[in-house]
């Protein structure tokens, strides 16, 4: 009978340690879950830069994840970039939204954080948002201070 109990108490921390390390490997390989495609609109955003952001990067309203990129094309007559990203159905949009592109932290993950508007006229599944904000490279931004500091002396 202490033999059972031994037993059972083995097997149930060998379970919960192999829950743990499969809770441990879906968050460390990025894995989440996400709302059905039912439940979802895809809408399109043109950016002059989408530096680092990428499919499965997370879509925000104030600091929200509301949906997720599956998309990033480009458009070849104006050289921008289409990204397509899906957003929860339930969420009223307007056309005047504004989507940018952020970083969480100075090194982090690309994101893109939109900012509903007011319009009063929704967005439709598939509408273009053509009132975006462009990532900032970092790396530009150095070289431009480096060098531009030292094309003043």
């Amino acid at each position: 009978m202490n033999t059972k109990r031994i037993n059972t108490l083995v097997g149930l921390f060998v379970l919960v340690g192999l829950v743990a390390f499969a809770f441990l490997a879906i968050s460390m390989g990025g894995g989440r879950l996400s709302l059905p495609e039912g439940h979802r609109i895809m809408l399109v955003a043109r950016f002059t830069n989408a530096n680092g952001l990428k499919v499965g990067s997370t879509v925000a309203i104030a600091g929200v994840p509301v949906g997720e990129v599956k998309k990033i094309t480009l458009k070849p007559d104006d050289m921008s970039a289409l990204v397509t990203f899906g957003v929860d159905s339930s969420l009223q949009l307007d056309d005047d939204t504004v989507a940018a592109i952020h970083s969480a932290g100075l090194l982090g993950e690309k994101f893109i954080a939109l900012k509903p508007g007011a319009s009063g006229t929704g967005l439709k599944p598939g509408a273009l948002i053509v009132d975006t904000q462009s990532t900032v490279d970092l790396e530009d931004l150095i070289a431009k201070f480096v060098f531009g500091a030292a094309d003043k002396k």
